[in-house]
């Protein structure tokens, strides 16, 4: 059997900022993305997919507030929409990706899953809501909608738009459910498509039952513990820059090809990554090189098949 790689579609893999959001749109971008990953697959390696979910999640919950606003449809809660988006999302790179396989004259199986991903009631993440979800609503709507349904709100500045978002806690993921369904398929030969969205949030209560936790988990952190959780060789992140930079946009910017454990910690904790955007990755991957994987990646995606390109974390460096 092959290695087992796990690849992280970012949200630009799907769905860019410039763009309408049509379904199209979205397909054109799913396939183009996946085009790249034949190399891997010829390579050998044996595929797991995770995906991002966040402007499709984004339009649900909108659609949410229409429906209750106008045909007072009960509104579903955020495990449903995340669900709703990892069905549909998975879906969509499902049928893409079959379709890129068969002009390949690859012959492999794919499946999606939808993921149940664990996390701690408990974890100060509830305590503090920081991730933002949905529409922007003006102070008087955010109050009501504080009074009616608890929900919390922060002040929401752009260029364009001012007002007022909803947030909701991001608690670290601790378990991926089916991990061993997954494994025993991927190793089967099967490209898997699971965690997408980073999975949807649950917790185990008093009693044993699985309960849903109106939160949101970060993709590449659940990615990460799904690839440990599988013992996954290689961790990829695809995104929108070719390397890790750090003080990146800053004077001294700098490109980094291969990175070890330590230097990467050691730069994580100097403030060398942004916190809104490369920090997070970072973190996610230390956490699979921490949990036994051999390789960590950081690239765009149609690098993949350059291995000139594109950022390596290690535990040691490489030969």
């Amino acid at each position: 059997m092959g290695k087992i790689a796990v690849v992280a579609l970012g949200g630009n893999a799907l769905l860019r900022g410039d763009q309408a959001g049509t379904i199209e749109e979205q397909e054109q971008n799913t396939t183009n993305t996946l085009e790249n990953l034949i190399s891997l697959i010829k390579q050998g390696y044996s595929l797991i997919l995770s995906h991002g979910n966040g402007p499709q999640v984004g339009n649900i919950l909108m659609r949410n507030d229409a429906g209750e606003e106008i045909y007072n449809i009960p509104q579903m809660p955020l495990d449903i929409c995340v669900a709703d988006s990892q069905g549909g999302i998975g879906y969509m790179i499902e049928r893409m990706l079959k379709n890129v396989l068969n002009k390949h004259n690859i012959d492999k199986e794919v499946i999606t899953l939808v993921s149940q991903v664990v996390v701690d009631i408990n974890d100060p993440a509830f305590k503090n809501p920081t991730k933002r979800v949905g529409k922007i609503y003006s102070k008087e709507q955010a109050n009501k909608l504080s009074e009616e349904k608890g929900w919390i709100f922060k002040e929401e500045i752009k260029e364009t738009v001012s007002g007022w978002r909803r947030v909701v806690p991001s608690p670290k993921p601790i378990q991926i459910m089916n991990a061993k369904v997954i494994e025993t398929l991927a190793k089967q030969g099967t490209i898997v498509i699971a965690a997408g969205g980073g999975g949807v949030p649950v917790y185990v209560d008093e009693n044993d039952n699985i309960r849903p936790a109106e939160a949101v988990i970060d993709k590449d952190l659940a990615s990460a513990l799904m690839g440990a959780s599988v013992g996954a060789d290689e961790f990829y992140i695809l995104t929108d820059v070719p390397y890790v930079y750090i003080n990146y946009k800053k004077e001294d910017e700098k490109a980094i090809e291969f990175l070890d454990y330590a230097d990467t910690l050691k730069y994580l904790e100097n403030g060398m990554f942004g916190e809104g955007n490369m920090a997070p990755k970072i973190r996610a991957c230390l956490q699979f090189i921490e949990q036994g994987g051999k390789k960590s990646v950081i690239t765009e995606a149609f690098k993949l098949d350059n291995k000139k390109y594109g950022t390596k974390i290690t535990m040691k460096y490489e030969d």
